[in-house]
């Protein structure tokens, strides 16, 4: 006799899994949030009274291998906060503020503590970001993944006034680039990562490393949230860029009108020590080094020329590290 059991789906399990996590996901719900309804679909109220001329601004993204990392160290409470904070940056720079998030998790085979704990950690994001997480989808998929393997992908919906979305065709040049420290490699530039170490090198200390490789790995995505929206309310911003894949360059040239090019100085900040030792470790060209990862600069914020002094010093008596890293030609 074959059930769905035996091909390796449990859905006995599943149920046990959403009863754990129904009241973690409900701690993120505010106000906007229509439970109880029972339907298919999830429901948020839209507060028209706050916005003008409101415009919704939605993202999807995944953490890519990252996920590899977190299931070889057996860590998975914090690839889930790595997810909300990658897709919040990704619309806070374009104004937005988030609204809700859902959620897709899938795996080869369902594991209901290691499940919790990813939920855990999109539940600390979305709490951290002022989010709801409203819905999603956790689908078991014995055949297209090994029973320890799973993947973790999403989509937020934020919200801003249409006169308030930032435009770079204000940018010109002379303009100004500074950027925001990152607190390691965010989300992108796994696949090299593993090429370059083994297993056993994720539990070594190596010099200049605060923690054990895997540790310094795993550092959480940091949320620019904050520093983006106190940087629009409190000074006049031509754009940002956030580093995700593709690097400094590739991202940054996204968001500044065509025909300007970008000077970066490559020697204004300090190189944080993993992203050398990755270098050194696999012989990685600087090219390559330069295309794939965020090299220490999660966050790029373009401003007028004149700007610059107080946007610095603002920031710095808010303890946030920025540095000129360069200009626009």
């Amino acid at each position: 006799m074959v059930s769905y059991k035996s091909s390796g789906v449990n859905i006995q399990k599943a149920d046990a899994f959403l009863d754990r996590i129904k009241p973690l996901v409900k701690t993120t719900f505010s106000k906007n949030v229509l439970s109880g309804i029972g339907n298919f679909g999830a429901f948020y109220e839209i507060d028209a009274k706050k916005h003008k001329n409101p415009v919704f601004v939605s993202s999807t993204d995944g953490v890519g291998t990252k996920v590899k990392i977190a299931g070889m160290l057996n860590k998975y409470d914090t690839v889930g906060e790595d997810l909300i904070n990658h897709c919040v940056n990704d619309i806070a720079v374009c104004g937005a503020a988030p609204l809700f998030f859902l959620d897709y998790y899938a795996m080869g085979k369902l594991n209901v503590k290691n499940s919790v704990n990813i939920v855990k950690g999109l539940v600390r994001g979305c709490k951290n970001n002022s989010m709801s997480l409203i819905g999603g989808e956790t689908a078991e998929m014995p055949g297209v993944y090994g029973d320890n393997d799973f993947d973790l992908a999403g989509t937020i919906v934020g919200i801003v006034d249409k006169k308030k979305i930032v435009n770079y065709a204000k940018v010109k040049k002379g303009d100004v680039l500074i950027g925001f420290e990152s607190n390691g490699l965010h989300t992108n530039g796994y696949s090299l990562v593993r090429k370059v170490f083994s297993h056993n090198d994720y539990k070594m200390k190596y010099p200049g490393l605060k923690s054990s490789l895997g540790s310094e790995l795993l550092r959480v995505h940091k949320s620019y949230l904050n520093v983006i929206q106190k940087s629009l309310n409190n000074f006049s911003i031509k754009s940002f860029s956030h580093i995700t894949g593709g690097g400094i360059v590739g991202n940054t040239k996204r968001v500044v009108p065509k025909g300007m090019k970008l000077d970066i100085y490559w020697d204004a900040w300090k190189r944080p020590e993993l992203f050398k030792l990755i270098q050194k470790k696999g012989n990685v060209p600087e090219a390559d080094m330069r295309k794939t990862f965020n090299l220490g600069i999660g966050l790029v914020v373009i401003i007028d020329k004149k700007a610059v002094e107080g946007f610095m010093s603002y920031w710095k008596k808010n303890k946030e590290r920025t540095y000129i890293i360069g200009s626009i030609k």
